[in-house]
Parts: C-alpha cells; sequence; structure tokens
C-alpha cells in the first residue's frame, strides 16, 4: 500500500500551517538538463494519540498521523508541476516520530512516508523527488551545509510543516514527551547553517505556529535571508491544500 491510498476520504487534521504564497525561485537548468537548485520541505512528526487523546478536543494535536507529511507531499506537487525538473526536490523527514507513531498504530507508516518518493512521483506523475531521513536538528543542519552538494545544488528553497513555537522547530513535540519536546531546532542554533548554502534569494518559509513572532527575526540574521512566518497559530484545513491561519493570524518575516 502507498500512502496515497492510505489515506482516508475525509481528513481529521489537527494543528499546522499551509498558506501557498507565491514563490519566487531562482533557478534554471544547465545545458545538460539537470536541475541547478534544491527546494527542501522539512517535515516534522505527529504526536503520539496515547497523550493526545486525554486532552480537551480544542486541544489535540494530530489526531491523524500524516498531518505534517500530507501537506509537504501537497506543496511538493505544486512545486514540480509549476517548476517541473528545474529545481530539486527533496523531503526531510523527522523518522524518530513516524517509527513511534508507527508501533502505537501498527501499520508500516514509515514504507507508507517512503511511497511518496518510490510511487507517487516517480510511478503514477513521472516526477521525481527525493526523501531523505533524518534523526536530529544536527543530521539535518549537516545536509543543508553538505559543501559537495551545495557546490552542484544551492539551497532555492526552505520550508517547514511541522510543530513549532516563536523560538524553535520542534519536530517531536507530545511525542517522545508528552506536551513537550526534546529534539528541536532553536532560533539560537541557526547561526549553525552556512549562509554560503543558500541561494541569494532562497525562499524561506515556515508552516508552524507562531514562527513570525521571533524565528523568522533570527533567522534573517543567521542566514541574511527573509523567512515568512505566522504570528499567531496555524491549523491544517480538514479537505484542501490551501493553507489557513486562525483568527487574528497574520504573515510577518
Amino acid at each position: 500500500m502507498t500512502f496515497s491510498a492510505a489515506l482516508p476520504s475525509r481528513l481529521l487534521a489537527c494543528l499546522g500551517c499551509v498558506v501557498l504564497l507565491a514563490p519566487c525561485l531562482a533557478g534554471g537548468e544547465d545545458r545538460s538538463g539537470r536541475a541547478v537548485g534544491e527546494h527542501l520541505i522539512v517535515v516534522g512528526g505527529p504526536a503520539l494519540w496515547k497523550w493526545e487523546g486525554s486532552r480537551a478536543p480544542a486541544d489535540r494535536h494530530d489526531r491523524v498521523w500524516y498531518n505534517f507529511v500530507r501537506k509537504a507531499k501537497f506543496r511538493a506537487e505544486e512545486l514540480m508541476v509549476r517548476h517541473g525538473r528545474e529545481i530539486q526536490i527533496t523531503l526531510l523527514v523527522y523518522r524518530p516520530a513516524y517509527v513511534s507513531r508507527q508501533s502505537e498504530e501498527g501499520r508500516p507508516l514509515v514504507r507508507w512516508v517512503e511511497s511518496i518518493r518510490d510511487d507517487y512521483f516517480q510511478g503514477r506523475h513521472g516526477y521525481e523527488i527525493d526523501l531523505v531521513w533524518f534523526d536530529s536538528a544536527s543530521e539535518l543542519i549537516g545536509y543543508v551545509n553538505d559543501r559537495p552538494r551545495r557546490r552542484r545544488l544551492k539551497v532555492r528553497g526552505f520550508e517547514y510543516f511541522g510543530h513549532s513555537n516563536r523560538h524553535a522547530f520542534m519536530f517531536d513535540y507530545s511525542n517522545a514527551v508528552p506536551g513537550a519536546s526534546r529534539e528541536w531546532l532553536h532560533e539560537d542554533e541557526l547561526h549553525r547553517f552556512n549562509r554560503r548554502a543558500f541561494a541569494e534569494n532562497a525562499l524561506c518559509r515556515s508552516f508552524g505556529c507562531h514562527t513570525g513572532e521571533s524565528m523568522s527575526g533570527r533567522w534573517r540574521e543567521a542566514t541574511g535571508l527573509r523567512m515568512w512566518g505566522v504570528v499567531g497559530k496555524t491549523d491544517y484545513a480538514a479537505s484542501n491544500t490551501e493553507a489557513m491561519i486562525t483568527p487574528g493570524g497574520y504573515w510577518a518575516y
């Protein structure tokens, strides 16, 4: 079974954020037709339902396991339709959270996530997408900074789908620890990114809650690039791929 086949017809989504601004991507192809830029879509992990199920309904997160990965998949597809092979699309997914949720649900969630790369794009639509698992913030930073890769492919897009607060991306919120996180990328760590890894006008954006309240500004200090983030909370739409910001929220950088 593939990831797409695993999805029910109606979706019950909770926390998230998905407003699609028109990207302005530098790009193009060399004479061999190879992509000359890479668009990274970083995907955090879901909470465990054994902890979230005890919360009040209005406070529950990730009733379904695919909140973030589903929106990331649709975003990748949108980019591929718009830009074709002009850019390499890479999903960077926080693996431990999906392994934990897989054990809880007794279903092959890791394999379903991998099917996005193995089946959905290459098989059904002819697109190509890479999927890279990471286990820590350090591994994520290492991938972004990888010098041999960046000599060939600058980062022309960096987008995040997952739990966050105003100071950090929280890759495993309420997964390893109920109501908290023990694997995150804090704004104080953003200086670890190599500015030279990014293209001059790279599109950077976070679809997590509250990122525009502090982390976006620190991203710009660290990388020299604007990161669009939301002031306020975000919430995944239940039946479509458009982004929804909760009332009173707005984009900032």
